[in-house]
């Protein structure tokens, strides 16, 4: 995927720093969206690049930049109030216009939540809107200030530290802030809406989520993070809030996922049981195909990939897992076993040969666990765990399969 610097001018002439994330080069661009971080944060912030990557696989490109006085940005953060975020928004937007293409899907974390709300039907390309552990309103944000609020008050403005770092805050920004306390704005959205928010968030409580979903009109969804903390420090929650926001706004974009991760020209058509594996990246994310599905392959980020997509060996022992799965289905239905839920667990690792049983050698070794749930007799057990190893993948595997390799 490409990383376009992109530079743009607030509405006080100020520089503002961007990076555009576009799709791989045969994925058609078919949308362009904006990424508002998190109060204080930057645009470079992990949870950002890993939610417009995942974006950009599906033809969707991600404008983030950072606001006014932070990151690379010119101004003073000091000089800058959410009033100037939402207009930083406008002027990202008119960027893309001139450049590019209007925008159409606004992403908003924690406070830039607050944001996109807000300049949402300010921008009339927008359609869907996205908020990631965001507050219903900005003035939410007042807490962070309490301990130095009447200093501010006296002094006009104070030092205050946020995520480790010291910031100056002028009365100007609470004064903003305490102005954009109603969800109006939301109630009058013109755009389809999904709300991401963890119930363990302890930065901006789910109370919040549940204000901006009440108060905003159909068609709205909501995503539950789960156990996510609330910046989505790990790769697997940002990923999976990108992928996800991928599939919703693909309904509300009218994106064509047929034009996307093909050969560049034309569909691949393929026969029963042909696969293809092409490049979406000069790394290692690949679209794969069979004559009728289509999925993606990636490595993991500690070893240079987007982990995007399941590893090569992932995708190796689903497939054995799979096969193996339906099997013992197949036959716990013929032999009409009381088998409620068949679970398998497959492990790929490197040992000695001399730690190996009946290995010959061969250090390749995948350990595979299989349980069930359901009324079964040891001897059902036993006879289910034997037909295991009769599965068409496992046979294959163990018949040290000939591969032959041609160029064409």
């Amino acid at each position: 995927m490409g990383k376009i610097k992109l530079e743009f001018e607030n509405d006080a002439g100020e520089t503002l720093a961007g990076l555009l994330e576009t799709p791989p080069d045969n994925v058609v661009t078919q949308r362009y969206a904006i990424f508002a971080h998190c109060f204080t944060c930057g645009k470079d912030i992990a949870a950002a690049s890993r939610i417009s990557r995942a974006l950009a696989v599906h033809g969707i490109a991600v404008l983030r930049f950072d606001f006014t006085g932070l990151g690379s940005s010119d101004g003073d953060f000091a000089n800058s109030n959410f009033s100037s975020n939402v207009q930083d928004l406008i002027s990202a937007a008119e960027k893309l216009e001139a450049e590019y293409a209007a925008p159409q899907l606004l992403i908003g974390h924690s406070l830039g939540g607050a944001a996109v709300l807000a300049a949402a039907h300010q921008i009339e390309s927008i359609r869907a809107v996205a908020t990631i552990g965001s507050p219903a309103t900005a003035k939410h944000v007042e807490h962070l200030f309490q301990a130095e609020a009447s200093l501010i008050e006296k002094q006009g403005e104070a030092s205050i530290g946020i995520g480790g770092r010291q910031f100056l805050i002028k009365k100007q920004l609470l004064d903003d802030i305490s102005y954009y306390n109603s969800t109006t704005a939301i109630k009058e959205l013109n755009a389809a809406l999904i709300v991401f928010h963890s119930p363990v968030d302890s930065i901006v409580s789910i109370n919040q989520a549940a204000e901006i979903y009440q108060a905003a009109r159909h068609p709205k969804s909501f995503i539950s993070l789960d156990d996510a903390d609330h910046l989505l420090s790990k790769a697997r929650d940002a990923n999976y809030v990108g992928i996800t926001l991928a599939a919703w706004a693909g309904r509300y974009l009218e994106i064509d996922e047929s034009s996307n991760a093909t050969i560049p020209g034309e569909q691949p058509m393929l026969a029963a049981g042909e696969v293809l594996v092409t490049e979406l990246d000069k790394k290692f994310l690949r679209g794969m195909f069979s004559d009728s599905h289509r999925l993606l392959a990636d490595e993991p980020e500690k070893y240079g990939g987007s982990n995007l997509g399941p590893s090569p060996y992932d995708l190796l022992l689903m497939s054995l897992g799979a096969c193996t799965s339906m099997t013992l289905r197949m036959y716990a239905n013929r032999k009409k076993m009381a088998v409620e839920d068949i679970e398998v667990k497959l492990v790929h690792e490197r040992v000695h040969a001399e730690d190996c049983v009946d290995c010959n050698d061969n250090i390749e070794q995948i350990s595979r666990s299989i349980s069930f749930k359901g009324d079964l007799s040891d001897e059902q057990k036993a006879s289910l765990l034997a037909i295991a190893d009769k599965c068409p993948v496992h046979r294959t595997l163990e018949n040290d399969p000939q591969i032959v390799t041609e160029l064409v």
